[in-house]
């Protein structure tokens, strides 16, 4: 079914360029005008996904052409589009910054994929007729992407904004659909850390967080930008929504879901796909809670173990609890984050910490990433959730590593890494009975088969089969 959709690109020309800011204020402004808006995020960011939904008042979806097959990509826009006047999408990186010199998998390259005009976020920091030079680049760079406008962003004030105005409009025709004052703080409005932004349940003031972001809406061309939105050419939906509800089995099995402030970071097409496939999901958390429920698995996310390590060494009878499961044959699926909260201990700033214990390994949480960037692997035998010889494609952002990389030859590892970093050597995947461990983030719609393969090991695990 062919159906209009308002949407528009929100791309800026390297990091740190204004983006987040720019999308999450327009995504409040427009809400406050009584639009209902969408929200996406290019490429596997937890973090950005989470502010965006809390903008947009729904859940934020990510759209990355690495992970996810184009058509379900697709299906995944439409569906979650659907109904809501205007789509905004946060690029990243710099607009045409991909997997290489080509740009594959960039901004750029998704922009073209949903047809989606871009609006190109500009740092006019100490410059003025060169942003037009840098606007009119990107337009040369790749025609096919279509450019629809610029945002300027850390204006000096109005004589620079004057001049830079001019120099875009001669240079490249585009039309400048807001200035953004520099003010120091704007640029504080969300503090980053070593893993990026802090989460929205860490904000230490939301509510002047969106005082601020409405300022900077101020400074926004909303019409303009709506203007541009509407311009983009109907789509075809590919997607339709399910009811979760119908689809579920009628004996469910219930999920353990390790979710707090140190365990956030969840894909919710994951979770969605645990539930169709017949899972209850049971919210635990590591740092409060001090026994895990009744349950017949586990899922540990990624997030910021370290940030919390004092919390989770002093909740000794939840990594107990834990330590005690995986013994027991309990299904455990976890990912980075959680792979830490598996091991033995890690080091942080000078300090050691106690964790579960599951797995004999001990590791360090470093200053700079010591993985990142996507990732695909290949199953090396069976295991409780995927077939040997399963290739899976995900991603991995981790400072901490293996302190001791012999430790590596006596724990069985399911994945032999084929692009990215992992544990190291060329593994990832710890395999303990029916725990698996990795620093591989998994995004349930490119990864067909992993939902279905938790919830099977849970009916398992429960005795039903």
């Amino acid at each position: 079914m062919i159906q209009p959709c308002p949407r528009v690109v929100i791309a800026g020309t390297g990091g740190d360029s204004g983006k987040t800011l720019v999308s999450l204020s327009l995504l409040l402004a427009w809400r406050r005008q009584g639009h209902r808006v969408a929200a996406f995020k290019k490429g596997p960011d937890y973090i950005d996904r989470a502010w965006l939904a809390w903008a947009s008042d729904m859940e934020a979806r990510n759209l990355d052409s690495y992970l996810l097959p184009t058509s379900t990509l697709l299906g995944s826009f439409g569906t979650a589009a659907a109904g809501a006047r205007v789509s905004v999408v946060e690029g990243n990186r710099g607009l045409h910054d991909g997997m290489d010199g080509e740009g594959t998998y960039s901004t750029a390259e998704l922009a073209k994929l949903l047809g989606a005009p871009v609006v190109l976020v500009l740092d006019a920091t100490k410059t003025t007729r060169t942003a037009a030079a840098v606007a009119l680049g990107c337009q040369h760079l790749d025609p096919g992407c279509n450019i629809a406008g610029v945002i300027l962003n850390r204006v000096s004030g109005e004589r620079h904004e004057r001049v830079i105005r001019e120099a875009v409009a001669r240079a490249t025709g585009l039309p400048v659909l807001g200035a953004i004052p520099r003010r120091r703080e704007l640029a504080s409005l969300l503090p980053d850390r070593h893993l990026g932004l802090v989460t929205p349940g860490e904000h230490p003031d939301a509510e002047g967080l969106r005082a601020g972001l409405e300022e900077l809406g101020s400074h926004l061309d909303l019409q303009g930008l709506l203007a541009v939105a509407d311009s983009a050419p109907p789509i075809e939906r590919v997607g339709e929504r399910r009811s979760h509800r119908q689809e579920l089995p009628e004996a469910r099995v219930r999920i353990g879901l390790m979710r707090d402030v140190a365990f956030s970071f969840y894909y919710p097409e994951n979770l969605a796909a645990l539930e169709r496939a017949g899972a209850e999901l049971v919210s635990i958390s590591a740092t409060r809670d001090a026994r895990l429920p009744q349950v017949d698995a586990l899922f540990i996310g990624g997030g910021f173990p370290e940030t919390q390590a004092d919390a989770l060494e002093e909740n000794a009878s939840m990594r107990r609890a834990v330590r005690e499961a995986s013994a027991g044959g309990l299904p455990i699926y976890a990912e980075c984050g959680g792979l830490m909260y598996l091991a033995e201990s890690f080091t942080w700033r000078g300090r050691t910490y106690e964790m579960a214990g599951v797995f004999p390994l001990r590791l360090a949480v470093e200053e700079r990433p010591q993985g990142h960037g996507y990732m695909e692997v290949e199953t090396e035998g069976a295991s409780p959730f995927f077939p040997a010889g399963a290739r899976l494609r995900g991603h991995e952002f981790h400072y901490s590593r293996v302190l001791d990389p012999g430790a590596l030859e006596t724990i069985p590892t399911l994945y032999r890494v084929l692009r990215g970093t992992g544990l190291g050597q060329g593994r990832d995947g710890l395999r303990r009975g029916n725990t698996l461990a990795s620093y591989l983030h998994l995004h349930g719609l490119g990864a067909p088969g992993w939902a279905e393969g938790l919830v099977a090991a849970a009916r398992l695990s429960r005795g039903d089969e």
